[in-house]
């Protein structure tokens, strides 16, 4: 999407790890640990997620990309094991998340994707119990995420304008 904004503003948002509990249908709650404060390589931040249908969990996010204004992108695990054994490597991590900033038209061309696995989530136990609708899973599960993206995206437009 197009931002109204200067990249330098969009950026100071995209890196502030409270900004999408604000923002986000699913993530309500964010911490930076072992002493961080803000984004960097490798810090590490704890997140708490709610959904109606997986209900609530907690994962921990590695800083995996920051390419100051450009790139920041997080790898998250699930270090409590809730959807297999538990894993602390952000090499496979259940997600990935990436923010992409470019200049653009006066403002700020902001892209934000996420890539599932290899690790596994909510969605393979979702399979695991129910194999036949695995399509119907997997199709809802990225509908629910591509609308929570939207949000965000929207209400970082909003707050970059002001």
């Amino acid at each position: 999407m197009h931002v109204a904004a200067p990249v330098s503003r969009v950026w100071e948002l995209v890196t502030d790890i409270a900004l999408p509990a604000r923002l986000s249908p699913e993530l309500y709650r964010v911490a930076w640990l072992d002493g961080a404060d803000r984004a960097a390589p490798y810090a590490r931040f704890e997140g708490f997620n709610r959904n109606d249908v997986l209900g609530e969990w907690r994962t921990v996010s590695y800083v995996v990309e920051l390419v100051e204004p450009r790139v920041f992108a997080w790898a998250v695990t699930d270090a409590d094991g809730r959807y297999g054994a538990p894993t602390s490597d952000p090499a496979r991590p259940m997600a990935t998340w990436r923010y992409e900033l470019a200049p653009e038209d006066g403002g700020t061309r902001l892209h934000q994707s996420v890539v599932l696995g290899p690790a596994r989530s909510g969605v393979d136990l979702a399979i695991d119990r129910w194999p036949d609708r695995a399509e119907q899973i997997v199709a809802t599960r990225l509908a629910d995420l591509r609308a929570a993206m939207a949000t965000t995206l929207d209400g970082i437009a909003a707050l970059a304008r002001h």
